[in-house]
């Protein structure tokens, strides 16, 4: 398994990526290329006692631009033809390798992604999907800020996508899909959103209905639904949450002599629980919707993050995800076209007059 890494990306710098892609080449199967400042990259390896097998796993291709956190995403993939991120998605769509990771900026990523990959058949809008921990296992959230303003046909298309990722990532086999509304009953939220219900409704999917913000982490749903505005919210408020709460565990604990003493006892449930609400635990965003393979990492980023972010690339790649979508488009597609050939003729349907399609 051949992943492109854009070592370049992220705030910690290439040595932290160089850190990442080593964890990922000490598993067998797995070849990194990074991609990047040269003098660096390989600067950053030297620090590293590496066995001849995982140094041999280790590839370097030398690129001259980096894209910033804050620049635009289409200025980028216009000026920096041989920037790291745009070099690694031309190495895929060369065959050269079978995934990109990055943890730069994620618009650039995403727009790179679709200049030289290009989107999956009856896609009309990739997105971004987030896996985090729930009350009783991952749930899978998509999108999650790749596209802020919708049409229903998006969403539908969204949820097809992220069970897709959900069957195989956590081998679910029927995922249960919810739409993120602000209540359960079909007629509430946006024109967006109870359009986008009547889709669900009438799909293949095991679609259980509108749910609300606070059964996000109960563990009932395995695919959350929204637009990348919503989602985005969610999973920043999300992550701070989780760093708020395990910093206000620690606060209390050093308060009190009784709160160490239990602290000391329960050492290993406060390590899980860290463990648990860690995203570096689960690496990257899948790009989803594109004819390749992209994941996208958090700016801050570990060699953690970025070792388990090339497991996600390489599991993707390994279990087809791109041909479950098809498959899954295949069966629903008929919602869309049905849709498009109402709108064409004047037809009374809601969702269509919201405009569904594309």
């Amino acid at each position: 398994m051949r992943i492109a890494l854009d070592a370049m990306g992220g705030d910690r710098g290439p040595e932290e990526m160089v850190a990442g892609a080593v964890l990922a080449a000490r598993q067998d199967e797995i070849s990194v290329t990074l991609l990047g400042d040269e003098v660096r990259i390989r600067a950053a390896m030297a620090a590293f006692d590496l066995p001849s097998e995982v140094a041999g796993r280790l590839e370097v291709v030398a690129t001259t631009q980096v894209v910033a956190m804050d620049e635009s995403p289409f200025e980028a993939i216009r000026r920096k033809k041989d920037s790291s991120i745009m070099r690694a998605f031309a190495l895929h769509k060369e065959g050269k390798v079978d995934a990109v990771v990055s943890a730069g900026n994620s618009g650039a990523t995403m727009a790179a992604g679709l200049k030289y990959l290009g989107r999956l058949e009856n896609i009309s809008r990739p997105g971004i999907a987030n896996s985090f921990p729930t009350m009783k296992g991952p749930v899978v959230m998509m999108d999650v800020g790749a596209n802020v303003d919708c049409r229903p046909r998006h969403l539908f298309e969204f949820g097809v996508m992220a069970v897709a990722f959900s069957r195989v990532l956590f081998g679910i086999e029927r995922p249960r899909v919810g739409l993120l509304n602000i209540g359960e009953e079909g007629g509430k939220g946006n024109i967006l959103v109870r359009n986008t219900h009547q889709l669900f409704q009438q799909s293949s999917l095991n679609y259980i209905g509108n749910i609300e913000g606070q059964q996000t982490f109960q563990g009932d749903i395995d695919v959350i639904v929204c637009d990348g505005f919503v989602g985005n919210v969610c999973l920043k408020l999300s992550e701070g949450l989780a760093e708020v709460v395990v910093s206000m565990l620690g606060d209390e604990i050093r308060k009190r002599f009784l709160a160490k003493v239990g602290y000391l006892l329960a050492r290993d449930a406060f390590a899980a629980f860290r463990r648990r609400v860690d995203y570096a635990e689960y690496g990257g965003a899948p790009l989803l919707g594109l004819q390749g393979t992209g994941v996208v990492c958090h700016g801050r980023s570990s060699d953690v993050a970025i070792k388990n972010a090339i497991g996600v690339a390489a599991e993707m790649v390994r279990h087809r995800v791109n041909d479950h979508i098809m498959n899954l488009l295949a069966a629903d597609d008929f919602l869309a076209k049905k849709a498009e050939a109402e709108a064409e003729a004047g037809g009374p349907s809601a969702a269509v007059r919201a405009g569904v399609g594309e």
